[in-house]
């Protein structure tokens, strides 16, 4: 029997994936009004992992007006960010 018949399969796991972190808009309103947020913050509030790409979904509600300088965003949490005054600015991955 060979070798590659005798071992296991058991599926494939990509090297290269880039896995996003999420976030959602409940967890952004924890800051201060009009703070700027970015990685870095999210890292020290540990809220996020170090060197993680960074995705903000619409879940929960923001009332507070942010700037928000992350990797992607979806466009539910952008409009909800700006209609709460607030702007979102992309950062390079």
């Amino acid at each position: 029997m060979p070798l590659y018949r005798r071992l296991p399969k058991r599926g494939f796991t990509n090297v290269h994936a880039k896995l996003c972190e999420i976030v959602s808009l409940s967890q952004l309103d924890k800051f201060e009004a009009n703070s700027e947020i970015d990685s870095a913050k999210l890292v020290e509030a540990g809220i996020v992992s170090k060197g993680s790409i960074v995705k903000v979904l619409a879940n929960g509600e923001i009332t507070k007006a942010v700037i928000v300088k992350v990797e992607k965003v979806s466009s539910q949490a952008k409009a909800q960010i700006e209609n709460a005054g607030g702007k979102v600015i992309f950062e390079e991955a």
